[in-house]
Formats: structure tokens, C-alpha cells, sequence
């Protein structure tokens, strides 16, 4: 089956080269796209540095959801992997491992979650492991769902609420030592907490959006 890795990224000139040296080495993986989220950093210009990477650029951030979506316009394949442009700690080993139950047929989608990395991201994962960015699906399940260029931040809770209400299994896959930046790293203090917070913002006023179509 052939895979395609896509890293939607927004300013991560500093974490991307890293992931996608990992990706690269990765033989079952047969194209990797990074789309640059109307980043302002270079992160387009280094993922061009990476032989057979191939750079989507919107032009102007329109938020996760739409990052998503523009690098599965650009694929055809059966299975994707989505990985953040942010991770520290990222190996082949943990590649394999997110991919082994979709390419196994056991189920339709993994979620990957942060063990015994740091503990703001470990802890954070086990608040909401369904809000992971590390997850690997087959392209039927993504295609399912409609407007998800319009949510933004809320990508992860919609491909949840999708499963959940479907009722489709779906297999949790604990990444050892990985973990990613925090946006109050990047941003520093203030602007970080800004930023964690507007994230969340989006996130909840989707899944409320959700709940009401649903009633």
C-alpha cells in the first residue's frame, strides 16, 4: 500500500529539518509533503533542502485543519501519516509503530501519544489523547469528513467525534521519549500562553459546533 507522511507546519524552521531526516530514511514511505501553513520563518525554503520532499505553500496561515486537508489534495495514496512539524525525539522506530496497526488492517486509524518525554506534553496527552498531531489512517476515513479546512484547530476533534459516532476502532500507540516544543518556547511567555489559548479556544468553540448539529 503506498503511504504518504504530511507535516502541516507554521513557523517550525527550527524543529522541521529534524523530522524530516527522520522521515526521509524511512523506506516504506513513499512521499512525504510539507505544507507551510503561511509560515513566515523559511520553514518552506529548508523543507525544499530535503531531496524528494515535496512543499505545498498557502499563503496565508488558514490553521490545521486546512494544512491537512491542502496535503491530501496532493496525494492519492491509501494510508497517511500526519506528524507534527514541532517534534523532538522523533525516530524511525516511532514511525513504524504508528503506522504497524493501520498497515496490519487492524484498525482504520492510530493515535500516537508522548510517553516518558516531558512531562507538560506526557500529562497533556493523557488529559486528551485524541487530540494528538501523530496519527497514522487510511485516506477513506479522512475523505468522510467534510469542512475540515474550516476548523482549524479543531482537525483532531473532528476526526474523534468521527470515529466515536461511527463507532470505528481506532489503536492508541505510546511514542517513547518523544515529545515537541511548547508554543511558550517558540513565542516566549506571554505570547505563548496567547497562542496555547487561542489553540484552545478554537478547539472547544469547534467541538461545541459539533455537539449542537448534534442535538
Amino acid at each position: 500500500m503506498e503511504i504518504t507522511a504530511i507535516i502541516p507546519a507554521y513557523n517550525e524552521a527550527k524543529t522541521i529539518g529534524a523530522v524530516l531526516t527522520v522521515l526521509i530514511r524511512c523506506s516504506h514511505i513513499n512521499q512525504i509533503i510539507v505544507v507551510s501553513d503561511g509560515s513566515t520563518d523559511g520553514t518552506a525554503a529548508i523543507a525544499r533542502q530535503y531531496e524528494g520532499v515535496e512543499v505545498v505553500e498557502l499563503p496565508e496561515n488558514r490553521g490545521k485543519g486546512a494544512a491537512m486537508k491542502a496535503g491530501m489534495e496532493q496525494t492519492s495514496a491509501e494510508i497517511v501519516l500526519f506528524l507534527d512539524a514541532d517534534l523532538i525525539g522523533l525516530t524511525e522506530a516511532h514511525v513504524d509503530a504508528l503506522l504497524e496497526p493501520v498497515l496490519k488492517e487492524q484498525v482504520v486509524m492510530s493515535l500516537g501519544l508522548f510517553e516518558k518525554g516531558r512531562v507538560a506534553t506526557d500529562l497533556a496527552q493523557k488529559v486528551a489523547p485524541h487530540l494528538t498531531g501523530q496519527r497514522a489512517l487510511l485516506r477513506d476515513l479522512f475523505c468522510d469528513l467534510s469542512d475540515l479546512d474550516l476548523t482549524r484547530f479543531g482537525a483532531e476533534v473532528a476526526l474523534h467525534r468521527y470515529v466515536e459516532e461511527k463507532q470505528i476502532p481506532v489503536a492508541l500507540v505510546s511514542l517513547p521519549d518523544l515529545s515537541h516544543l511548547m508554543k511558550e518556547e517558540k513565542l516566549g511567555l506571554w505570547k505563548g500562553l496567547a497562542a496555547r489559548g487561542k489553540m484552545y479556544w478554537e478547539i472547544i468553540k469547534y467541538a461545541a459546533s459539533i455537539d449542537l448539529n448534534l442535538k
